[in-house]
């Protein structure tokens, strides 16, 4: 259900759709429905959204805003998305209330992953 005037979805860019999909089912355990070969969505994840295929990038470093993971055990994360073919581009490090690190996809987008202080 859709609420009125609040997030419903959010698209990134994507230059391999197909490992940028298979990076997040491994790591993130979710489901895609491709509609078309330019375009594959998820739901369920918080908040719905898609990728694109184009060959751009979110970063921050260009403006971009950071969508951040939420997890009960930022370690194990960490490991999963090193295993599975992201980039860590910040390791973790302390913010007041808890702690954090970045990751890019295979697709070179950037995201974050925090926890509280563990």
């Amino acid at each position: 259900m859709s609420n009125h005037e609040k997030l419903n979805y959010v698209e990134l860019p994507a230059c391999d759709l197909t490992a940028t999909k298979s990076f997040f089912t491994n790591v993130f355990n979710w489901q895609f429905t491709d509609y078309g070969p330019e375009y594959t969505a998820f739901s369920g994840q918080g908040l719905d959204g898609g990728f694109f295929k184009a060959p751009l990038k979110s970063l921050t470093q260009h403006g971009a805003a950071l969508l951040v993971f939420y997890s009960n055990d930022i370690h194990a994360t960490y490991k999963k998305v090193a295993q599975y073919g992201g980039k860590i581009v910040k390791p973790i490090f302390e913010f007041p209330g808890g702690c954090r690190f970045h990751f890019t996809e295979p697709s070179g987008n950037e995201f974050a992953v925090w926890s509280e202080k563990q």
